[in-house]
């Protein structure tokens, strides 16, 4: 059954079929009605590429993943991946995933996508403070939606986790469980997040006025943390607990601890950030924190739907609380997950 058959069955034309079919207001109701009637009943499916045609849209979603070298998944980013793919489907939208690395390739992917118009929209990970892919698109008047902020001075659109509040709330607890040589190691300074995250413990440290405390930025890997903390805990004085950045940063720093003889939770506090799989089943189990995942992913496909309609940018930022989640790597009480 092609468009033109059923156009021709209704006596009407493509363009008023095709348009129907669309759910465009200038087609009276009763014509709408009638001509997706007629094509349920005869078995009618629009020609997808088409319909994009047609519409002039894509009907799909970039993301492209910043990776390094011969790696595409992220841990942290896997759950929420799962949510907005789910949603999109369930709105008819396909979700295009690419990867590159940070540089001159990824530029070029998204050249191609705004270019070869792939995608109506584009959805940003790992925001940096200064965001070349930021500046692009919205030099290009490309929708996009970032998940984190970045310090660009246009408005854009953006979902993110309260991080500076939530690790100001992490450190505060720890030192009021009587730690008092803390440690934060940071992610890369480069990225947003890692500010937020290193300013929000600075601020705890200081409201208790205990004495500076160190801060190593490493990158957001289980090597990196592994180095990182073998760095710090070589020390004079040792810590008594070190706040990390992230999971994965954790998981390294509990390999160094496990090198000098340590035990985490009582000796050395350590957490981290995302909850990744991996956080509920290392021994103990990681103290951790991550904004509430299904709401972000939900409101970020709102908010693409919305850019993708024209919205204002401006009015789609929203900043989420962290859920904490204690567990035995921080020396406190457990909680059910």
């Amino acid at each position: 059954m092609s468009l033109r058959v059923l156009a021709t069955r209704l006596g009407l034309s493509i363009t008023t079929v095709s348009r129907a079919l669309d759910g465009y207001e200038d087609v009276a109701p009763g014509t709408r009605i009638r001509v997706r009637e007629a094509a349920d009943a005869m078995g009618y499916r629009p020609n997808p590429v088409a319909r994009r045609l047609r519409k002039g849209k894509a009907d799909a979603i970039a993301l492209v993943m910043p990776t390094e070298p011969g790696r595409f998944f992220e841990p942290a980013f896997g759950e929420l991946l799962a949510v907005i793919g789910e949603r999109l489907a369930e709105v008819r939208l396909d979700f295009s995933l690419h990867a590159a690395r940070p540089g001159p390739g990824e530029a070029e992917v998204y050249r191609r996508i705004v270019e070869s118009k792939r995608a109506d929209a584009c959805l940003i990970l790992r925001t940096r403070r200064h965001d070349e892919r930021v500046a692009y698109l919205a030099s290009e008047n490309f929708p996009f939606l970032c998940f984190g902020r970045t310090e660009t001075p246009e408005p854009y659109a953006y979902v993110d986790g309260a991080m500076e509040e939530g690790f100001e709330a992490l450190t505060s607890r720890l030192i009021a469980a009587g730690r008092r040589r803390l440690a934060h190691l940071a992610g890369p300074s480069n990225l947003t997040y890692s500010g937020l995250r290193a300013r929000g413990f600075s601020t705890a440290i200081a409201k208790a006025e205990l004495p500076p405390a160190r801060i190593i930025e490493t990158v957001s890997t289980e090597e990196g943390g592994f180095h990182a903390a073998r760095m710090l805990l070589a020390g004079a004085e040792r810590p008594d607990a070190i706040i990390c950045a992230t999971d994965r940063i954790a998981l390294g720093a509990y390999r160094a601890i496990a090198e000098i003889g340590a035990m985490i939770g009582t000796d050395i506090a350590i957490t981290g950030h995302d909850n990744i799989a991996a956080a509920a089943f290392t021994d103990p189990p990681l103290t951790t924190m991550e904004p509430p995942i299904q709401e972000v992913g939900l409101s970020m496909v709102e908010k693409l739907i919305a850019l993708i309609g024209g919205a204002d940018p401006a009015g789609l930022q929203e900043v989420l609380p962290l859920r904490q989640i204690p567990r035995a790597s921080s020396g406190e009480t457990p909680i059910s997950t």
